[in-house]
């Protein structure tokens, strides 16, 4: 017998004569497939540990856009509060637009941005973020808006300066930063 016809000869003998045997053998012997490993006292113990480890470790998360420009803005914050102003500077674009709560003038670019913030170099002023929207323009671009509260110090004494933000927060070159910066005083509600 030749070629096909001389393998399905032998494959219908291996078969027959190994009835007796485990089915893998024979799953091998038709498909020629790797045989199924078996558990043994050896190592169902290390199969259930690692079973067990992946039940029990947390899922990665890989963080969108919305997650990673919030994450922007509470770096903001935690800059503003360590009173660096470079660490402030870092997180916009070098071509970042900021119009800052308490100054008369927009602030382009990164030396304008450093010229605003070089106020708050080891002044004691505080940032705290509080309410905050999102909206999500696209894998590379988000706005985040809402309610911060500065404090600053004035002879001394802290002054609480509620404020609100906008800031347009794009991803370039594989890094998130602000690109455009709007703050200014929150009007409050009278009571």
């Amino acid at each position: 017998m030749h070629g096909s016809a001389h393998r399905a000869m032998e494959t219908k003998e291996t078969v027959e004569t190994s009835k007796v045997g485990d089915i893998s053998e024979i799953r091998r012997e038709i498909m020629g497939a790797a045989p199924i490993p078996r558990l043994t006292k050896m190592t169902q113990p290390a199969w259930l540990f690692l079973v067990g480890l992946i039940l029990i470790s947390p899922a990665v998360a890989i963080a969108g856009p919305a997650d990673e420009a919030n994450a922007l803005v509470d770096r903001f914050s935690a800059a503003y509060n360590s009173n660096d102003p470079e660490a402030v500077v870092k997180l916009y674009t070098p071509d970042a637009i900021l119009l800052g709560t308490v100054s008369p003038v927009i602030s382009m670019g990164t030396e304008a941005i450093r010229k605003y913030f070089s106020m708050i170099k080891d002044s004691g002023n505080k940032n705290a973020v509080q309410e905050r929207h999102t909206i999500v323009l696209g894998d590379n671009a988000v706005v985040v808006t809402g309610f911060y509260e500065f404090t600053r110090m004035k002879d001394g004494k802290p002054v609480p300066g509620p404020s609100r933000f906008t800031m347009l927060i794009v991803k370039s070159g594989g890094e998130w930063r602000i690109a455009h910066h709007h703050s200014s005083p929150h009007v409050q509600p009278k009571n």
